[in-house]
């Protein structure tokens, strides 16, 4: 016998006794179940910042920060949704967060180097360009960076806020318009090396209209494209649904309106198509609330509306049911709902026939005659295990509430200033059904900017948003930036050897 046949005669003699080993421990029929997968850390993270306003009197402040700790890994609320995928799993080490000029490898602007402490950067530039962001290893999980834009003089007076964005492949966008006096910019950021093959799909009140160039664009990689929407279609349409889908690679969406009477903010992407929404914090001195609303799916959706104010759910006068057909985007005016109380639109399908999934956002306006100024409120997907918004200032900070289902207790902890102060943290109660609305705590010995970050500690799901309020020559700019889970956390499946391989 040669030292092949010996070979493979002992191989097999190892293939057969580790099978006898699983027979007689059991074999299949006591196999040991799945361990289950654990909520670990993300390692990596990614966002995304457009090009803030070109105006020559804009000045933009971008705010980095990530959160200290690291988030209760049982999570306390209701589903957060759709993740980005994005992100890997075990941060470990110090590592560092940096946003960078999408087209050039220049120098980090906001450097971030240390958790629980904004970094800030200002740019007045009317060129400046989108942004690039990266963190890994601490600085990671939680990760958040805001860009907050002043246009305090000129044609328009106006605050635009935005959350920059977690690159994905689809984004919806009720509320926008190509209307006489508004302008709407659909900026695209493309993150990676490879180009990216993007739609656009716009939706009126009739249906999807049909755009002359929105289909196969091409995003290069590193790169980012403004698109005016008024060069996709010709019909001038008041309220529209944009709907953003990448054929290949991933992006950043995000949507600029400017109104000549109302200013202009950011419209930041909806939560995903749902059969209930909620949208937390309407300021209480709202003078016009308009609601848009896109159903997603063949059927129509008959929807019931509930405004959650301080002390519990009501139904808008004259507005507690909406019909909304298939496909076409329906729109309606709410007026001054929250008659002087904060409140949250929450969205809820009638019970007449089966729920079908809708997107929705508000355009909010405050103040009255030539001293007027909008925001844009998307639905939002709920807390999971924590969220944070950064740039917050000592005063004009108003942080909303929504429990929906069941009482709900929240920490609320205010981080240490950009240049000095040192953090603080409360806890509150939320009753079902209603929206606190107050301002944040502010850390002691402040100096500069600030985050907050919000985790749900017990409860029902919690909704949340912030309104940032800086007036100016009378105009009561604000911008309002919604706070979804910050997916710092994600589930990973524990792996091991498994002998039951051998029987197959």
């Amino acid at each position: 016998m040669n030292r092949s046949t010996i070979s493979l005669a002992g191989a097999v003699a190892v293939l057969l006794a580790l099978t006898g080993v699983a027979t007689l421990t059991g074999g299949k029929s006591q196999a040991t179940p799945a361990a289950a997968a654990e909520r670990l850390p993300v390692q990596r993270s990614s966002l995304l910042c457009p090009a803030p306003s070109s105006s020559d009197f804009a000045t933009t402040t971008y705010t980095s920060f990530t959160p200290q700790g690291t988030p209760d890994a049982s999570g306390a609320g209701a589903d957060s949704g759709s993740g980005s995928g994005t992100s890997d799993s075990g941060a470990t080490g110090a590592g560092s967060a940096r946003l960078v000029p999408a087209t050039s490898n220049g120098k980090p602007l906001a450097p971030l180097t240390q958790p629980g402490k904004p970094a800030t950067y200002t740019n007045g530039r009317t060129d400046a360009p989108a942004l690039i962001g990266t963190a890994d290893g601490a600085m990671a999980p939680g990760w958040t960076a805001q860009q907050t834009t002043v246009v305090s003089s000129g044609t328009t007076h106006a605050l635009l806020g935005l959350s920059c964005l977690t690159p994905d492949s689809e984004f919806w966008f009720p509320g926008a318009s190509t209307a006489d006096g508004r302008t709407d910019y659909l900026h695209l950021v493309n993150p990676d090396d490879t180009p990216a093959v993007v739609d656009v799909e716009l939706y009126g009140k009739d249906g999807q209209l049909k755009a002359s160039t929105g289909d196969g664009m091409t995003v290069a990689g590193h790169s980012a494209d403004p698109v005016l929407l008024s060069t996709l279609v010709a019909d001038k349409l008041p309220d529209l649904t944009v709907h953003v889908v990448a054929r290949s690679g991933r992006i950043g969406a995000a949507l600029q309106a400017t109104d000549a009477k109302l200013g202009a903010d950011w419209l930041p992407p909806a939560a995903q198509p749902g059969t209930t929404l909620v949208m937390p914090g309407i300021p209480a001195d709202a003078t016009d609330v308009r609601l848009t609303v896109f159903t997603t799916g063949s059927d129509d959706a008959d929807l019931t509306l509930k405004l959650a104010t301080s002390s519990g759910s009501i139904t808008p006068a004259g507005h507690e049911t909406l019909h909304a057909k298939a496909g076409m985007t329906t729109a309606v005016d709410l007026a001054d709902v929250t008659k002087g109380d904060a409140g949250s639109l929450i969205i809820g399908s009638s019970t007449v026939h089966s729920p079908v999934p809708v997107v929705a956002a508000l355009q909010i306006t405050r103040g009255k005659s030539g001293n007027r100024e909008m925001a844009f409120l998307p639905a939002t997907a709920p807390i999971d295990t924590r969220a944070t918004v950064a740039d917050n200032r000592a005063k004009g900070s108003t942080l909303a509430l929504t429990a929906t289902g069941h009482d709900a207790s929240v920490k609320i902890t205010a981080s240490a200033g950009s240049t000095g102060g040192t953090a603080v943290s409360r806890t509150v109660t939320v009753k079902a059904g209603t929206t606190l609305a107050a301002a944040p705590p502010v850390p002691s010995g402040l100096g500069g900017t600030y985050a907050v970050t919000v985790e749900p500690v017990s409860g029902g799901p919690v909704y949340a948003s912030r309104t940032l309020a800086l007036p100016q020559n009378g105009v009561p700019m604000f911008t309002v930036q919604p706070m979804p889970d910050d997916q710092g956390l994600v589930e990973v499946p524990k792996a091991g050897s498994d002998l039951r391989i051998l029987d197959r």
